[in-house]
């Protein structure tokens, strides 16, 4: 099966996984990494399917083989998280995930013996904590981001209650999912293997809806409900970890539950915060002058040192601090409030609404139109392309802003994307 292409494989695939709106620039610790997780030969096989979801048929026909051996093949991949299984209308559809949120995570999800974990972990460490270029392609180039911060529910007052929509809280995705699993947190995995790991909950990391479904279907997350997910939050508001999610309004698939000191989220924001790699809440802290005493608690709790501690520049107290918070890295997290005994802290909101994404298809477009390879979504070669999906990627490029339509025309060059934009502003005018 496909053994004239698997000499190549990884450089293939990592070809392939360049095609997404965030990639993974090739290095030795990338090749390294993939040659753990994958043959060289199911590298090859990887690389040949589409980038949008797929069923076995169509890996049958690119790979050339029969139907029940492709599903065969799929099903083995599925079952080491390389590959997703997503069940629509009774039907088994299969998606590749990007590395990030996606199969470097899942490989770290649990504790295995088919891979060698803390070799992986070191390899992880290298590409993403020491070499920086996947950082900054995944977290800094465009405005749109794979994540978004949820604010820290309890720590709102009844105004701030007012402000907040329902899927700007953890609380509401965990009730309206379909699915629920938890997993072993991912960068604190890593973390242990290199010494370095924090004293934070492990198993709290949350995948949701379709993915979650997928996870738990192949032993990557343990099936939980909505109380015991309830709970798992709260236990992450005590520990003053921070809900980092996917950047959607709907069928969100994941919540990490992040520290500041081992989660990559965290740790691009504190090195390119001013870059916003990192979709902030609503909020914003208010510090109240007169009622700080410096303790520096908010200041110790920020996961992103966006709390500071400067001086009173009080002749009278000399030694004298006070809070101050830099509002373009903020998160809005909230945390902060949590450390403030004297109510020297409050939420406002900030003077712009933060813009989520109706959809993944939604975020994916926009990330594509701004990090370029719109073409790949829309046109993707290796695919026997269905109108639903088109309709899907289309449809998301319409709901774009004036400006990052245009930017969407000038990269796909297509008279006919060209076509329904003309026809949705004319729609809208006359509407």
């Amino acid at each position: 099966m496909a053994h004239h292409t698997a000499k190549h494989g990884y450089s293939d695939l990592i070809s392939r996984i360049n095609r997404f709106p965030q990639g993974a620039p090739a290095s030795e610790s990338l090749y390294k990494i993939l040659s753990i997780l994958m043959t060289e030969k199911e590298a090859a096989l990887i690389a040949q399917i589409p980038i949008k979801p797929f069923k076995a048929k169509t890996a049958a026909e690119i790979w050339k083989v029969s139907e029940p051996e492709a599903k065969k093949q799929l099903d083995l991949l599925c079952d080491r998280a390389l590959l997703l299984d997503i069940i629509e209308n009774g039907e088994m559809t299969y998606v590749l995930p990007p590395p990030m949120a996606g199969f470097f995570e899942f490989s770290m999800m649990r504790t295995r013996g088919d891979v060698d974990q803390a070799l992986l972990a070191q390899l992880y460490y290298q590409y993403l904590n020491v070499e920086e270029d996947f950082i900054k392609n995944l977290f800094v180039n465009g405005e749109t981001q794979l994540g978004r911060v949820f604010v820290n529910e309890p720590v709102l007052s009844e105004d701030n209650n007012l402000y907040v929509l329902d899927y700007e809280r953890a609380t509401e995705v965990i009730k309206t999912a379909s699915h629920i699993g938890v997993s072993m947190c991912y960068c604190r995995h890593k973390m242990q293997h290199m010494g370095m790991a924090c004293d934070a909950p492990m198993d709290i990391c949350m995948t949701f809806n379709s993915v979650g479904s997928s996870l738990i279907r192949h032993g990557y997350a343990r099936q939980i409900d909505v109380s015991e997910c309830m709970d798992l939050l709260a236990q992450a508001y005590d520990h003053n970890l921070v809900q980092f999610g996917e950047n959607s309004k709907t069928e969100v698939s994941f919540i990490c539950n992040c520290c500041g000191c081992c989660c990559e989220a965290m740790i691009a924001a504190r090195k390119f915060g001013i870059m916003n790699p990192i979709h902030t809440s609503y909020f914003l802290p208010e510090i109240e002058a007169d009622k700080c005493t410096g303790c520096g608690k908010c200041a110790e709790l920020c996961p992103v040192e966006a709390m500071t501690m400067v001086s009173a520049n009080d002749p009278k107290k000399p030694k004298m601090k006070l809070a101050k918070l830099d509002e373009k890295i903020c998160l809005g997290c909230g945390v902060c409030l949590k450390g403030c005994r004297t109510d020297a802290l409050t939420l406002k909101t900030r003077e712009k609404r933060v813009i989520t994404p109706e959809t993944g298809v939604h975020k994916a477009v926009m990330m594509a139109v701004e990090r370029g390879g719109l073409e790949h979504l829309i046109f993707d070669n290796r695919a026997l392309f269905s109108h639903r999906a088109m309709a899907a990627v289309l449809g998301a490029v319409l709901k774009l802003p004036p400006v990052k339509r245009l930017m969407a025309t000038e990269q796909v060059k297509s008279r006919y994307l060209l076509k329904l934009i003309e026809m949705s502003d004319k729609k809208t005018i006359e509407g």
